[in-house]
């Protein structure tokens, strides 16, 4: 499968996806529900899910798509699929309900248990990253300029190291994980794929993510980040699984831009390695 002559049609369904998702938001007239794992879902959840589900079959009809609103099929079922996408199609709900426009719509095509394809659209400000296998990382600006990105290399000690977090997140669970001897700075976003994608373009060094996330959360991001560089491990440093396991939850998780510092002094200077799975 020629990886390129895809790119354009997906980006065109992410924008297709967020325009959805802005109109519902700028209107400031959703419904909101709450799903099995108390976690929340709008009417915009489920417009740019149909959307996505719909555009990406006409694609590539042969391909199943597997969407964060529709993720119950079994593993049975899911292992004997070649290539997947893997989709959230309103990538920070919660950052959609609290208005605070960090949401981004993420579409990822798995191959061997390995994205190899992912795109992420940011509607608010317009932003659209992307990349596919061997061809590097891409970030196409509001304006329609196409540049490549690549992970910030750091200088210890001589730099401070700025870490995204959640801004929903007690920030404690974060720093208490986090050499105290190193100076840092916290960058609070909502939606997790854009703080991995600035990640990728080297605005931040990493981005420690404590609490569940599901497959469709990374799967497009790690593909952008590796292909600008960076890595994205569990806290043991190990690197993420898809379409492997029963459940498609992540394990706690950090991205990171530059693999060579010393992150398992940097996560763990007591050395308690903490996981969730």
């Amino acid at each position: 499968m020629e990886l390129s002559h895809l790119i354009p049609s997906v980006v065109d369904i992410a924008r297709a996806s967020g325009q959805v998702i802005l109109d519902i938001y700028q209107r400031g007239q959703f419904e909101k529900y709450i799903k099995e794992d108390n976690t929340p879902v709008t009417s915009a959840d489920l417009a740019a899910h149909k959307l996505v589900v719909e555009r990406l079959t006409e694609l590539t009809p042969n391909i199943p798509v597997l969407s964060e609103e529709d993720a119950t099929v079994p593993l049975k079922e899911r292992s004997k699929w070649d290539r997947y996408w893997l989709v959230d199609p309103l990538d920070g709900t919660q950052e959609f309900i609290a208005g605070s426009g960090d949401f981004a719509t993420i579409i990822a095509l798995v191959e061997g248990n390995k994205p190899i394809m992912g795109v992420v659209y940011a509607p608010v400000s317009g932003v659209v990253y992307y990349a596919y296998s061997g061809k590097g990382a891409w970030k196409i600006t509001p304006e329609g300029e196409t540049v490549r990105i690549s992970t910030h290399k750091h200088e210890l000690p001589t730099q401070s190291i700025a870490v995204a977090i959640s801004r929903r997140q007690d920030i404690s669970a974060i720093t208490n994980r986090l050499d105290p001897a190193l100076n840092y700075e916290l960058v609070p976003l909502g939606s997790a794929a854009l703080k991995a994608c600035l990640v990728a373009e080297g605005a931040v060094d990493c981005y420690l993510r404590l609490g569940p996330t599901g497959e469709w959360d990374t799967a497009a991001t790690q593909c952008i980040v590796e292909e600008a560089g960076g890595r994205i491990l569990n806290t043991h440093l190990k690197p993420l699984s898809y379409n492997e396991r029963d459940t498609l939850e992540n394990p706690n998780f950090i991205t990171l831009g530059d693999e060579s510092l010393p992150w398992a002094d940097i996560l763990t200077p007591d050395n308690r390695l903490i996981d969730v799975q």
